[in-house]
């Protein structure tokens, strides 16, 4: 998890700190649906996972939605959610709320459509997923891991609890286990999912909609000028009197 400096350079803290707006409520979201899918079970899963089968045959496209907010387990749903927590918290603090559940959505959207298009080639572990339930926050997830490692690539976070490593490393490990798995036996995870995440995020991020390098670069340059101003007075046009129509 990531390591986030306090005041003090010799001490760290546990996360980023508390749950920004969209999280918390993303968080929520996904805890109701969980109650309501275990006692609802096997009902919500057939109507709110995603089926490729469904989607193909029976234009049941809602699920290309739905099915980021059901999960397997208990460990499944908690490990999401803290994952979301720890990276996403920062993203919405820069982005804005707006634009975070923007991305959140279409990266998980855009996961579900590429499984379901995945699922229609002409491969068995392709068929095989044709036919398979899945459910879970990951592809909107891996996405935001990967806008984390875009925008903090140095950062630090502990692999397994004990590494430390930057977190651009983090999500190469993360996404390089995915593809192996996706070519072998992925244990009914679907990984192309978690692929599919990874691939809609940075292409969603370099298409100039939210693009980070982009932002920092503004960023810095907005505060060289801040810096110049503050060295300058400059007027607008007009008597040289004319104190009051000082330009900021």
């Amino acid at each position: 998890m990531p390591r986030y400096p306090s005041r003090y350079v010799s001490s760290y803290s546990f996360g980023p700190g508390g749950i920004s707006t969209a999280i918390k409520a993303l968080i929520g979201a996904n805890a109701a649906v969980f109650v309501i899918q275990f006692f609802f079970e096997p009902f919500v899963s057939d109507w709110l996972g995603l089926h490729p089968s469904f989607v193909v045959r029976y234009f049941r496209v809602w699920q290309l939605a739905t099915y980021m907010f059901l999960h397997g387990g208990v460990f499944h749903i908690v490990f999401n959610m803290l994952t979301l927590w720890m990276f996403g918290t920062e993203l919405e603090r820069r982005w804005g709320t707006t634009q975070f559940v923007k991305f959140y959505a279409v990266t998980g959207i855009g996961a579900g459509v590429l499984t379901v298009l995945f699922s229609l080639l002409p491969f068995a572990a392709a068929q095989h997923l044709y036919q398979t339930t899945i459910i879970g926050a990951s592809g909107a997830i891996f996405g935001v891991m990967l806008a984390y490692a875009l925008y903090f690539p140095e950062r630090q976070v502990y692999m397994y609890f004990l590494f430390p490593i930057p977190v651009r490393v983090f999500v190469a490990i993360i996404g390089a286990v995915n593809v192996l798995a996706s070519i072998g036996d992925s244990g009914g995870v679907a990984t192309v999912t978690h692929l599919g995440g990874l691939a809609v995020a940075y292409v969603y991020l370099k298409s100039g909609r939210m693009h980070p390098i982009a932002e920092i670069k503004y960023r810095y340059l907005k505060w060289k000028i801040n810096r110049v101003r503050k060295k300058f007075d400059v007027y607008s046009g007009g008597r040289a009197d004319d104190y009051d129509h000082r330009v900021h």
